[in-house]
C-alpha cells in the first residue's frame, strides 16, 4: 500500500473528526459538570439530537459489516431487524416515553426499583452489564476494527498476523473512542452522533453508487440493472426456514426483541430520558424510526453488490463490505469514510460506556454507599467505571473473529439472555398494579436458565427468535400467575414527578401510521411480489391500496383520536 495513500487518508480523517470534536466541545462546555448534565445531557436534548444520537448509537459498524455480510452470504431477510423496529419506536414514543418522563427516571432499573424493589433493580443491572461487557461493546469494537484493518491492510503493512493486527486495531480504536464518553458525558455523545450521522448518510449513498458503477463497468444504470435482473433471489426479504431471519419470526420473538431494544435498553433510551419535553422526545424517537427504513438500501444492497462482484470467494461474509469499500471508493474519499466509520464506532462505543457507567453509579454504587454523594464524586466514579469496562472489552473483542455464522447473528443470539426478561418485567410493571417483586425475580432467573439450556445445552431445532417468543409468554404467565396467587398488599401507584413539559407531539399518530405504511411498502418491494423475479402484476395495485389506507387512517387520527390522546397523557 502506498505511503501517500495512508498519509492522505489519515490526515483527512483527522481533519473531519477534528471538526466533529470541536463542534461537540463548543456545544457541551460546562454541561457535564453536574449529574443530570453528565448522565442526561441536562435534560435539554431536542428531537433532532435525540434522533441523530439514537440512529448512530444503533447503526454502527456492526450493522455496516454484519448486515452487508448477511446480504452477501444469504439474502435480504435480516433487514427484518431494522425495518420492523419501526413498530417498536412507535410503541416507545407513544406508550413508554410518557411514563418514563413523567417519572423523571434516569435509568430503567430506577423505574424497576420503584415498581418491584431494589433486588429486581440489581438483577436487571447485572443483566445489562454482562450483556454490554461480553457482547455489545466488544462487537462494536470488533466490527469497526476489521473495517479499518481491511482499509489499510494492517497485517501486511506491519508484517504481523491477522489476529495481532486485529487486537492492536481494537485497542487503538477503543482508546480514542473512550475519550468522548469518559470526559464529555451524554451531551457530547449526542452532538457528535448527530454530526457523524450526517456523514453516515453521505457514505450510505456513496458506497452503493460507486459499487453499482464498478459492477456496470462505469455505468450506474448497467450496475443497477445487473442487480435487478440476475440472482434476484438475493433481493428477497421473505426469509425461509434456513435463512438467518425466517419471515415467520417477524410475528413472534422479533416483536419483543425490538420492543426491548427501543423501549427498555438503557443505552438507547437514555437520550430520550434527557429530552427537553415529551413532544421533542417523541419527535426524536419517531424520526429515528424513519431512518431505520433506509437501512436495507444503505447497509444491505452493498452486500448484494459485493456478491455480484466477488461471488463466494471472500474468506468470511463479514469481509464483504470492507472489501467493497476498499475496491470501489475513490482515494479522495477514503479519509472521509474512515472518519465516518470511526464516528459510527465511537458513537455506539461511547453510548454503551456512558450507559454502563450510569447503571453502575446510579443503580449499584450509590445505593450500596447509602450516603449522599456530590455530583462530582458520582461523575468521578463513572469515569473510572468507563475505563474499566473499556479495558475489559479490549480482551473480549478479538474473540469474535472465531464466530462462524457472522457477527450480526452472534449478537442477536447472545442478547437473548437479557432482552426478553427485561421487556417482560417492564411490560408487567407498567400495566399491572399488584404483581409483586418476587414474580420479576422468578421470571428473570427462569429465563437465564431456560434460554441457556434450550440454545446451548439441548440446542433445540427451533430458531432462537421463536425461542424468544415462547419464553416471553411463559415468563408473562409466571409473573401474572404469581401476582394472582400472592398479590401485593397495596397496589403500586405511579407518582408523577415530571421535570419537563409533558404535552405530546400533535403529529405523533399520523407520523406513526405513515411509518407503518412505509414498512409494508418496503416488504412489498423486496419480495416475490416486487423485485424478486421482476415486478409482478399486483405490485402497483398493492402499493396504491397501502397509500389509500394510510391517508384514511391519518385523517381519522387527526380528526378523532388526537384530542383524547392528548387529554389522557396530560394526566401523567
Amino acid at each position: 500500500m502506498e505511503l501517500n495513500y495512508i498519509i492522505s487518508t489519515l490526515v483527512s480523517c483527522v481533519f473531519f473528526m477534528g471538526i466533529v470534536a470541536f463542534v461537540s466541545y463548543q456545544k457541551t462546555k460546562g454541561i457535564a459538570d453536574t449529574k443530570d448534565g453528565y448522565f442526561l445531557a441536562g435534560r435539554g436534548l431536542t428531537g433532532v439530537f435525540i434522533a441523530g444520537s439514537m440512529v448512530l448509537t444503533n447503526l454502527s459498524a456492526e450493522h455496516l459489516i454484519g448486515l452487508n455480510g448477511s446480504a452477501y452470504g444469504y439474502n435480504m431477510s435480516s433487514m427484518a431487524w431494522e425495518v420492523t423496529a419501526t413498530i417498536a419506536t412507535i410503541v416507545m414514543a407513544l406508550v413508554f416515553l410518557p411514563r418514563y418522563l413523567s417519572g423523571a427516571f434516569t435509568t430503567l432499573p430506577q423505574f424497576l426499583s420503584n415498581r418491584f424493589g431494589d433486588d429486581v433493580r440489581r438483577m436487571t443491572v447485572v443483566l445489562f452489564m454482562v450483556g454490554y461487557g461480553l457482547i455489545t461493546i466488544p462487537s462494536v469494537l470488533y466490527s469497526g476494527s476489521i473495517a479499518v484493518l481491511q482499509l489499510f491492510d494492517i497485517p501486511n503493512l506491519l508484517k504481523i498476523s491477522y489476529s495481532s493486527g486485529l487486537t492492536m486495531t481494537i485497542i487503538c480504536v477503543g482508546i480514542i473512542g473512550a475519550i468522548y464518553a469518559v470526559f464529555g458525558g451524554l451531551k457530547a455523545v449526542a452532538v457528535s452522533d448527530t454530526l457523524n450521522g450526517v456523514g453516515l448518510l453521505i457514505i450510505g449513498v456513496t458506497v452503493p453508487v460507486f459499487g453499482f458503477m464498478a459492477l456496470g463497468d462505469g455505468s450506474l444504470s448497467a450496475g443497477v440493472n445487473e442487480v435487478l435482473t440476475t440472482h434476484t433471489e438475493k433481493l428477497n426479504a421473505i426469509g425461509g426456514p434456513t435463512d438467518p431471519t425466517p419471515f415467520s419470526t417477524l410475528f413472534t420473538g422479533m416483536i419483543f426483541a425490538n420492543l426491548f431494544y427501543w423501549g427498555t435498553n438503557q443505552y438507547v433510551i437514555q437520550r430520550t430520558l434527557g429530552a427537553v419535553s415529551l413532544a421533542e422526545g417523541q419527535k426524536g424517537v419517531l424520526y429515528s424510526g424513519y431512518f431505520k427504513l433506509l437501512v436495507p438500501f444503505f447497509m444491505m444492497v452493498p452486500g448484494i453488490i459485493a456478491f455480484h462482484l466477488y461471488g463466494g470467494e471472500l474468506q468470511s461474509i463479514d469481509l464483504a463490505y470492507p472489501h467493497l469499500v476498499k475496491n470501489v471508493l475513490p482515494v479522495y474519499m477514503s479519509g472521509f469514510f474512515l472518519a465516518v466509520l470511526l464516528g459510527a464506532v465511537f458513537s455506539s462505543f461511547n453510548s454503551l460506556l456512558n450507559s454502563a457507567a450510569t447503571l453502575f453509579v446510579l443503580d449499584i454504587y450509590q445505593p450500596y454507599k447509602k450516603t449522599t454523594m456530590s455530583d462530582q464524586q458520582l461523575i468521578k466514579v463513572a469515569k473510572i467505571a468507563s475505563v474499566v469496562i473499556a479495558l475489559f472489552s479490549f480482551v473480549v473483542s478479538p474473540l469474535l473473529q472465531y464466530a462462524p455464522e457472522g457477527l450480526f447473528q452472534v449478537i442477536r443470539v447472545f442478547t437473548g439472555f437479557y432482552n426478553i426478561p427485561v421487556i417482560t418485567v417492564v411490560l408487567v410493571g407498567l400495566f399491572t398494579k399488584r404483581v409483586p417483586g418476587v414474580a420479576a425475580k422468578v421470571a428473570i432467573t427462569f429465563h437465564v436458565i431456560a434460554y441457556a439450556i434450550l440454545k446451548f445445552v439441548i440446542d433445540v431445532d427451533i430458531n432462537f427468535i421463536h425461542i424468544y417468543a415462547i419464553l416471553f409468554f411463559i415468563e408473562l404467565g409466571i409473573m401474572l400467575g404469581i401476582g394472582y396467587l400472592i398479590p401485593m398488599d397495596k397496589p403500586w401507584k405511579f407518582v408523577n414527578q415530571s421535570k419537563v413539559d409533558m404535552t405530546p407531539w400533535r403529529y405523533g399518530f399520523p407520523v406513526a401510521i405513515t411509518m407503518v405504511s412505509c414498512t409494508v411498502i418496503i416488504y412489498l418491494l423486496f419480495s416475490p411480489i416486487g423485485l424478486v423475479n421482476g415486478l409482478s402484476s399486483v405490485f402497483w395495485p398493492a402499493i396504491a391500496a397501502v397509500l389509500v389506507v394510510n391517508a384514511l387512517l391519518c385523517w381519522l387520527s387527526v380528526k378523532y383520536w388526537y384530542n383524547k390522546y392528548a387529554q389522557s397523557l396530560g394526566n401523567y
